[in-house]
């Protein structure tokens, strides 16, 4: 594969993620102005779910994946979403975004070995997120 080729091919993946990370977000957005702020995290998981089966995104909810530290396997965690194999979905419902979520965000797209990752908020007045990318992808 060419230079030109591979410049291109890389160009249609990221101009995919951002499509398909644009469409979640709008699934969120649904969400949030349906139901405003002030439900625990499960009841917007549960409703995001439901926009995102109809949009027909595929996703799995809950996926567990299993975390190595020095080659050797230390537990589990799980992402509240994992989009198209692509993408990690994390969500809160919390008053403001910290850094400690952000932290855990970026750790899921570490771990989970994906591209990119979205930390959505529905516990503030106006939708939060924030888009996360894994540096090992170098996506622009």
């Amino acid at each position: 594969m060419t230079t030109s080729e591979f410049s291109k091919l890389k160009g249609k993946q990221n101009k995919k993620l951002d499509e398909l990370t644009y469409n979640i977000n709008g699934c969120a957005m649904k969400v949030h102005n349906t139901l405003g702020n002030g439900f625990q995290e499960v009841i917007y998981q549960r409703c995001l779910a439901l926009e995102l089966e109809k949009s027909r995104i595929l996703f799995a909810r809950e996926k567990e994946q299993e975390i190595f530290y020095d080659g050797k396997y230390v537990g589990t965690r799980r992402a509240d979403f994992v989009v198209e194999e692509s993408v990690i979905v994390e969500i809160k419902a919390v008053i403001n975004l910290e850094d400690v979520h952000l932290a855990q965000a970026k750790n899921y797209v570490v771990a989970y070995d994906k591209p990119v990752g979205l930390l959505i908020n529905f516990g503030a007045k106006s939708l939060q997120f924030k888009k996360i990318f894994n540096p090992k992808y170098q996506l622009s």
